[in-house]
């Protein structure tokens, strides 16, 4: 579990060497601190023998994360709403919903095991030198 406070020094060194700013900061740390939770827990069944695997890449404004691990993947397409009064009460599975609400985009891929974030406009535009 000492992976989310890694995953926490990474999103703030790259928030301060791409000059995030600290609403999509804000957004990018929750996210990825529930997409590498979930992958911890959830996919790998904090097995310490399993990996999760982090890609970042930047395109323009667009900061995206690609987080895998080694479980065995889950029916992302069918996840109980965490908002519905049934399951207000439940100490878990708002994580999901969180990582939509907060990137722009939010994708499964292999089954599940790996999740794709997407914060656009999350990199201010550089100003062109006339």
């Amino acid at each position: 579990m000492e992976g989310i406070t890694e995953v926490e020094g990474l999103i703030n060194e790259l928030s301060e060497e791409l000059g995030v700013d600290e609403t999509h900061y804000g957004e990018i740390l929750i996210a990825m601190t529930e997409a590498v939770n979930n992958a911890i827990v959830h996919g790998n069944k904090l097995d310490i023998n399993k990996m999760v695997d982090i890609e970042i890449s930047v395109d323009g404004q667009v900061l995206q994360f690609k987080i895998s691990d080694e479980g065995p993947g889950f029916d992302f397409e069918n996840i109980p709403d965490p908002t519905s009064p049934e399951n207000l009460e439940k100490p878990n599975g708002r994580g999901v919903f969180l990582m939509r609400q907060l990137a722009d985009t939010c994708e499964f891929e292999e089954l599940g095991r790996i999740a794709i974030l997407r914060f656009e406009n999350a990199i201010p535009q550089m100003e062109s030198a006339n």
